[in-house]
């Protein structure tokens, strides 16, 4: 099982980022690529997990659960 490795403030940050990026990707069109880049941050940040962060050792979130 994977636990959350994302603390409230990272997981706003990437949500924020994501949708924003998705925004931008949007009003572009199409043929622009920022879009697809915008879905990376909003799934880890929606999710709670970052399999980056796994790799490192990273944890924003505290150890309570």
């Amino acid at each position: 099982m994977l636990l959350p490795n994302l603390g409230p403030l990272d997981r706003a940050f990437r949500v924020l980022l994501g949708a924003a990026l998705l925004a931008f990707g949007l009003a572009r069109g199409p043929e622009t690529w920022w879009g697809w880049l915008g879905i990376l941050p909003l799934a880890t940040g929606l999710a709670g997990y970052c399999p980056l962060y796994e790799l490192l050792h990273v944890r924003t979130r505290g150890r309570a659960l």
